[in-house]
């Protein structure tokens, strides 16, 4: 019988890690003034419970400059006593405890320091921040080897296990290696082997401090996709080096800068997409080799481990959504995992809103301590009208607390609004959200009835102790002359394929609705990827005209807006993707321009005090939506007390949906 890669043991200079899925650090917001929180050691005690291998907390601090004040601290000794409570948490339920270290460089804050620039290898302005760092000084240097290395110790002394040293990302030692960044003419700048110096020193001084016997990880990059930057055989030499002269123990691969106009994180990001990065260190080193990046399933991880991609995968986000992937996994319930979607909504957009992370797919993520779900004394009978993500979510939480639950949904399936998110190019892991959430549902036995619309009877008939009213939304109709043309359609339908649009379309809306309908229409007629990789491989067309086969369709879309800016309630991750998608696709998106006129010909628009008429076959509105809740005075009248949740209490992201649903189900 075949072993499951993905649990074989493995280990890394004596360190018997139990699994082959390492959960890699990420900036979750949850340290305050360097110190480790509760809320910090609870989130990672509950992703060592679901059974992942090993867990690496961070990135901590190195000095003054390295970070700010919601990162964990590991710069002075008095966070030692932080960091040991946090190390026993992980190791006391089942994980090896790791630690990630860090200099932000020129990615931090002149506001985060108390006005004093960041400091990086040389005055050039970061992109990411909008602001010109301070040219470290010669002398200065060696003391952040140091303070790297006094890091190190007090992450040992506090009981973790492995330090791992992040020279990726386009973070201090990304700085000194790229030519981007380091324009320097001492020891530390011009050749290659002079920018890998810094990196290569820090390693070292690490290993001084540490002894041999110490499990030293460093996270780097495969590629910087940077114009001009550090590609890949570039960096395997700097990998081979850091092992072979800095005594590197495992190397951990990640991708790009946060500044690369390539796609990293997000939905569009096919699963284990940048697998091909790790094979090639793996061919150039002797130590473990660590996979990152939109790696949310096990099969897709057990893939890349058997198909000798890599040794480990590194499974971050995914286990934010399902801390028990691990568990579920190894017991064959991989049908109840939830998938993280690679929304970013509630980890990469809340960083951006100084907010603690948390978890579109799971509302739990970030709030173990007060959102226990515990058994109640008393079972209601607990009607959800609805079964779009609000509802689903309501059902499940109602139910683990002991309820009896029946979910109303009156058409034939469930997921309501997460298949109309799921249906542009890119944005298939919406609809996955739908699946996973009616696979627990199932698991947990909750009655399901579908195409059964509820009113009065029903609700007599079953007379409910509860009521769950998540009855969504309906698009709303602008009050445009010519919107009931038999020429005018609604983004819902179009996104449903209810309907046939012609050759040219104009939608009406640049919010989020309006921004995936145009990229649906925009992908009509482009190349599949099965058919792009048989062309290009068998040399049938150039590489230019396979690229033009693949992003122009055959449609002419142009959006317009009224207001004075495309996607505003997009998130912040995700939104410049979706733009930048827009761009490639040739989609003429238009901000401040008013819809005045629909004719059987086109819109006639106002821009700039200009009117003028677009030609189209099809328009298309995406003008929002609103409220849709019938029942609720009804429940009032019977005095059954009724929950609002979802687009039926208020047009939110899909987010609030979840979230809604869930406390909604907690508090009954």
């Amino acid at each position: 019988m075949k072993i499951d890669p993905l649990f074989a043991p493995v280990k890394i200079n004596g360190l018997e890690i139990k699994n082959r899925i390492y959960m890699p650090a990420m900036q979750l917001n949850m340290a305050r003034d360097f110190q480790v929180t509760d809320q910090l050691v609870e989130f990672y005690a509950e992703r060592a419970r679901g059974g992942a291998g090993m867990i690496t907390v961070g990135y901590a601090t190195i000095d003054d400059f390295s970070g700010s004040g919601n990162f964990i601290g590991a710069h002075r000794d008095e966070f030692v006593s932080g960091l040991t409570r946090l190390a026993a948490a992980i190791k006391e339920n089942g994980a090896r405890a790791g630690i990630q270290l860090n200099h932000s460089g020129r990615y931090n804050h002149s506001l985060l320091l108390d006005g004093s620039p960041p400091v990086a290898p040389s005055a050039v302005a970061s992109k990411l921040t909008r602001e010109t760092p301070r040219a470290l000084e010669i002398e200065e240097i060696p003391h952040i080897i140091e303070s790297f290395a006094r890091a190190a110790l007090r992450a040992k002394e506090a009981g973790f296990e492995a330090v791992e040293i992040l020279s990726g990302t386009g973070y201090l030692i990304s700085q000194f290696l790229s030519p981007l960044t380091n324009r320097r003419e001492d020891k530390y700048g011009g050749s290659f082997e002079n920018r890998m110096r810094f990196g290569l020193e820090i390693v070292q001084a690490a290993r001084r401090r540490l002894g041999d016997d110490f499990p030293i990880f460093v996270r780097m990059n495969g590629n910087e996709f940077m114009p001009g930057g550090v590609g890949t055989q570039e960096l395997v030499a700097f990998g081979r080096t850091l092992v072979e002269k800095g005594t590197a123990d495992a190397l951990c691969i990640n991708v790009g800068w946060h500044e690369a106009r390539v796609p990293q994180i997000v939905t569009c990001v096919p699963r284990g997409a940048f697998a091909y990065l790790p094979r090639e260190f793996k061919r150039a080193v002797n130590v473990p080799v660590i996979a990152s990046h939109r790696i949310n399933d096990p099969q897709v991880a057990r893939e890349a481990i058997d198909d000798g991609m890599c040794d480990m995968v590194a499974m971050g986000r995914a286990l934010i959504a399902d801390p028990f992937l691990p568990e579920k996994a190894q017991k064959g319930r991989e049908g109840e995992i939830t998938h993280c979607i690679a929304c970013a909504q509630g980890c990469f957009d809340n960083l951006f809103r100084m907010k603690s992370v948390e978890c579109l797919c799971n509302p739990k993520a970030g709030h173990e301590q007060e959102r226990l779900l515990q058994k109640t004394g008393a079972s209601k009978r607990v009607m959800v009208v609805g079964g779009g993500a609000a509802g689903m979510s309501a059902a499940l939480s109602a139910s683990e607390k002991g309820h009896e639950v029946t979910l109303y949904e009156q058409n034939g399936r469930l997921g309501g609004q997460l298949h109309l998110a799921g249906a542009p190019p890119g944005r298939e892991e919406f609809a996955q959200l739908a699946g996973d959430l009616e696979a627990q549902l199932r698991a947990r036995n909750v009655r399901i009835i579908f195409h059964r619309t509820v009113d009065e009877a029903l609700i007599k008939k079953e007379n409910p102790d509860e009521v769950i009213l998540a009855t969504g939304a309906t698009p709303v109709t602008p009050p445009i002359t010519g919107a009931n043309l038999s020429n005018v359609v609604q983004a819902w339908d179009v996104l449903q394929d209810k309907v046939v649009t012609g050759r040219k379309v104009v939608v009406i809306g640049g919010g989020a609705v309006g921004v995936e309908t145009a990229l649906f229409l925009a992908e009509k007629g482009t190349l599949s990827g099965e058919a792009l990789k048989f062309l290009l491989v068998n040399k049938a067309e150039s590489p230019e005209y396979l690229y033009e086969l693949a992003t122009r369709g055959a449609k002419e879309v142009v959006l317009i807006e009224m207001t004075d800016g495309i996607g505003r309630d997009i998130g912040r991750s995700s939104r410049w993707v979706m733009l930048q998608e827009m761009a490639r696709s040739s989609i003429l998106a238009m901000s401040s321009a008013k819809a005045l006129e629909i004719t059987t010909t086109g819109v006639k628009i106002e821009l700039d005090g200009v009117i003028e008429e677009i030609e189209a076959d099809t328009i298309i509105l995406a003008a929002g939506a609103a409220p849709h809740n019938p029942l609720f005075s009804i429940l009032e009248k019977r005095s059954i007390p009724a929950h609002v949740v979802g687009d039926a209490r208020q047009i939110a992201m899909a987010f609030d949906a979840v979230h809604q649903g869930f406390l909604a189900g907690n508090g009954i």
